[in-house]
């Protein structure tokens, strides 16, 4: 911002800097072609510098008053469709000990949506097989998950089985473990989603946190409300989980189809 006013103003000291300079390099960032999301945060960082030149008595008027922050669009995140959610949870064979931890793990992180470091941060106690539910405390928010039957039956044979042969002492609390009997990293099961992507067939960019996404997207669009899917992700803000309910092509050509008397 200063080089900008050195090289197309007249202003020699900070406290000569008004409103219209600094709309005028707010307009000199958009014709750079810089993004919304860059010009908030290079607005939110004047809006501090000259917070604290006030505070320090150096100005003694906040030119950062008028300007107006760009809206930035919100995107909606991708997410796997019900059929490559299938095809994806479908590849974990349950014929060694690997293979029936893997599909408890996918199972799990679709069934909570769960974010990967709470996943495999999770201990033995955080499951209650009796209840249907898995207790959530990486996070700073606390939180319980109901999970369904296909998870739960993926648990039970991984707890009950799989899991004893894997661990290396029973000090281990780790739900889930390594090869090694070692607490799992996020980049081991970064390589173990994208290898069974790859068996799918699946062509998307897949990350961990795309079954996190899948999970809010489609209980949305299966006619879950915002305000329980912001509690079962432990988003702090409603506006976060909004993302989510933006409707498909699809869905409005049914609710059109619904809804109108001359569809």
């Amino acid at each position: 911002m200063l080089r900008y006013i050195e090289d197309r103003t007249d202003v020699v000291e900070v406290s000569g800097i008004n409103g219209v300079h600094l709309n005028g390099y707010i307009r000199y960032l958009e014709q750079d072609g810089k993004a919304k999301s860059t010009i908030s945060r290079s607005m939110a960082s004047l809006r501090n510098y000259f917070q604290y030149l006030l505070r320090r008595q150096i100005i003694h008027k906040d030119p950062t008053e008028m300007l107006v922050t760009p809206k930035i669009d919100k995107k909606v995140p991708q997410v796997l469709s019900f059929e490559e959610i299938e095809l994806l949870l479908a590849q974990p064979k349950a014929l060694d000990a690997k293979g029936i931890r893997d599909k408890a793990m996918l199972e799990l992180l679709y069934a909570s949506g769960m974010r990967v470091t709470e996943l495999i941060e999770l201990n033995q106690d955080d499951v209650n097989m009796t209840m249907g539910y898995i207790r959530c405390s990486a996070s700073k928010k606390e939180r319980i998950i109901p999970i369904g039957q296909a998870s739960q039956l993926a648990l039970f044979k991984y707890i009950n089985g799989a899991r004893s042969t894997m661990v290396k002492g029973e000090s281990e609390t780790r739900l889930f473990v390594n090869c090694l009997g070692n607490t799992m990293s996020r980049q081991g099961f970064w390589k173990i989603i994208k290898g069974y992507a790859r068996k799918a067939g699946i062509e998307k960019k897949i990350t961990p946190h795309i079954l996190r996404h899948s999970f809010a997207s489609h209980l949305v669009e299966n006619g879950a409300d915002l305000r329980s899917v912001q509690e079962m992700l432990g988003h702090s803000s409603i506006t976060t989980t909004q993302v989510y309910a933006v409707p498909t092509d699809s869905k409005l050509r049914d609710v059109y189809v619904k809804a109108h008397p001359r569809a």
